[in-house]
């Protein structure tokens, strides 16, 4: 049975420890110039990188850490309450685990030890299609066999750190949806190099927050028939296989804004004096972000009841999206909260709200919409019926 525990070990309260001396080097300033200049993390990830935090849910058979995913949430947890973006490498983290379930051993062995070390970089995920959406079965970009290779064609959306990554886990489809009897089947999950090869076309994309965000276009792409994972056909259940660590680790990014969001709520409203008083004694200023704080510690919970159910090898699907929701949710509230408290001050760059703003605000949407989470909730766990 797994258990929920209520404060961190000693080994937890560490690993934090070191998370956080690291983030305390790449402050404020920092993440501000990057942002302004849609630049990418470089010296935070490689940081990261050095001290084995990107490597941490990889096995020590591999070179990695060997740690849970509670474990995992703690590090991003940490980083977003430090004021930075994990998004910037998160993936790794949640990207690696199709590899280490449904990979070959000589694939594990081949990837896992240079990932660990940073020798490659694991951060391009490709699944995401202009006409496909949340629908992943609708995707259209195909890998075809065509001797000892695949022949891939087609375009991908909104993929982050395409331009920062040595390998991409690409989900193509291998058999034509009108040709399998389940519009499931016939999707591959491949591990591709996409550093110095023809027929790849990378275009940044201008977004909202500074994700290294493209579109990708794959004109007869060839990539060896050894960069399939798994079996040919089996890609979407083992793309599934690895949504509840995405919502796990995801909602706890969301979770550390809205620590640090209320955390600077709390410090303005005590220290910021109006008509001889401090703003924090007006309810109006209080109650919000009380009310928020109370959010995030709730999602927590259910993050870490996730988490657990995880690292027990439980199901969790119902809990880790229902913390990815709760977690999105009330890092909103407490940013709604924390750039209220602070006024116009909150629209200043030099505050870093209006960043954190910007960035927290992506959750809602991305790696899954809140409205799927409802109708997941809704058909899968109080088994009504099916509304899309």
């Amino acid at each position: 049975m797994a258990s929920i525990p209520l404060a961190l070990s000693d080994e937890q309260r560490a690993l934090r420890e070191g998370v956080a001396d690291i983030c305390k080097r790449y402050p404020g300033e920092y993440w501000r110039a990057l942002d302004i200049k849609r630049e990418y993390p470089e010296a935070f990830v490689s940081e990261l990188t050095k001290a084995g935090y990107l490597g941490a849910l990889i096995p020590e058979a591999y070179g990695g850490a060997g740690l849970g995913i509670t474990e995992g949430a703690l590090i991003l947890e940490t980083i977003h309450a430090f004021g930075g973006n994990a998004a910037a490498c998160h993936a790794q983290m949640y990207i690696m685990g199709t590899l280490l379930r449904h990979g070959s051993e000589a694939q594990k062995r081949a990837y896992l030890p240079k990932i660990a070390t940073g020798d490659l970089r694991l951060q391009a995920f490709g699944v995401t299609e202009p006409n496909a959406g949340s629908d992943t079965t609708k995707l259209q970009t195909t890998a075809v066999r065509q001797g000892d290779r695949y022949l891939v064609n087609g375009q991908k959306m909104f993929i982050s750190r395409a331009l920062q990554s040595d390998m991409m886990l690409l989900l193509a489809r291998t058999t034509p949806v009108e040709t399998v009897k389940r519009k499931t089947e016939g999707l591959s999950v491949f591990l591709v190099d996409i550093r110095h090869v023809k027929g790849l076309d990378i275009r940044p994309l201008r977004m909202m927050m500074n994700h290294s965000t493209n579109a990708i276009f794959f004109d007869n792409l060839e990539i060896p028939a050894a960069s399939l994972i798994g079996e040919e056909g089996r890609g979407f259940a083992y793309i599934l296989d690895g949504m509840n660590a995405e919502r796990i680790l995801v909602g706890s990014e969301s979770i550390g804004d809205g620590r640090w969001f209320t955390e600077k709520a709390v410090a303005y409203s005590n220290a910021r004096v109006i008509f001889g008083r401090p703003i924090g004694a007006n309810q109006g200023v209080q109650f919000p972000i009380a009310k928020a704080y109370m959010a995030v510690e709730a999602a927590a919970l259910m993050r870490n009841k996730a988490a657990a159910l995880f690292d027990a090898g439980q199901p969790c699907g119902p809990e880790a999206n229902m913390a990815k929701y709760l977690a999105a949710e009330a890092a909103w509230e407490a940013a709604n909260a924390c750039i209220d408290c602070h006024g116009g001050y909150g629209y200043a760059e030099e505050y870093d709200i209006e960043r954190k703003f910007r960035e927290c605000r992506l959750y809602k949407t991305a790696p899954i919409n809140q409205n799927l989470v409802m109708a997941y909730v809704g058909e899968h766990v109080l088994g009504m019926p099916r509304s899309y």
